[in-house]
């Protein structure tokens, strides 16, 4: 029983959508992150459990230790084992998947709209796409987003973090992904009543092939000059 409890519960993290089945170095950063950030829950409930076990099995322990005490190290500095090298990692997490100026990768530019996306590729004779966004496999890419109307959010969970696509100004998101194949994004941010089905594909193409994919019309007819 312990077996297929936990084989159900870790069916949970994979999947077109999920976060914690990383298919790029930004998506993996992301989820070793909440790994860790799990872990340290789990240490703060069993040294709290344990104390708790601690006062109700030895009443008289608890009861000579003054109220002060109890709040300063069970408060504060019993957390603070936990928290603190959790808040420096996430730092410093955060830190390294911010886009670098040294770095001049290639450039597509999302544009969001009540209820799709439309990509472009400045880099590639402005050819233009919708609802289906394309890229090199193994090539870091910066994803300029905007949006026309409201405010949208761009995510792709198995290759980066979300971002939001906000009117008049443009988010630089730069994503990686490891390997060709399909992926799937949508907008993480309630926009109105199409939210819901404000979708995209990802398809992730060999680098050598990245041009002469997106130069062509693909099975869907969504690739436009």
């Amino acid at each position: 029983m312990v077996y297929v409890g936990s084989s159900a519960a870790l069916t949970g993290c994979t999947g077109p959508l999920s976060t914690l089945d990383p298919a790029g170095p930004a998506a993996a950063s992301i989820a070793t992150l909440w790994w860790a950030m799990l872990a340290g829950a789990v240490v703060l409930f069993v040294l709290v459990m344990a104390l708790y076990a601690l006062v109700m099995l030895r009443p008289g322990w608890g009861a000579r230790t003054s109220a002060t005490r109890w709040i300063v190290l069970g408060g504060l500095c019993l957390p603070a084992l936990v928290l603190t090298p959790l808040v420096a990692y996430a730092l410093i997490t955060g830190e390294r998947l911010l886009p670098r100026h040294g770095v001049q990768p290639l450039r597509i530019e999302a544009e969001a709209r009540q209820w799709i996306w439309t990509f472009r590729y400045p880099g590639n004779g402005g050819i233009k796409t919708e609802g289906v966004l394309h890229l090199p496999a193994g090539v870091p890419v910066d994803v300029v987003v905007t949006s026309l109307d409201v405010i949208h959010a761009f995510w792709i969970p198995r290759l980066a973090g979300k971002i939001d696509a906000v009117p008049g100004h443009a988010n630089l998101l730069r994503i990686q992904a490891d390997v060709p194949g399909r992926y799937q994004g949508l907008c993480n941010e309630f926009c109105g009543s199409g939210h819901s089905g404000m979708r995209f594909d990802v398809t992730v193409h060999p680098a050598a092939e990245f041009s002469a994919a997106i130069a062509k019309p693909d099975a869907t007819g969504k690739v436009a000059q």
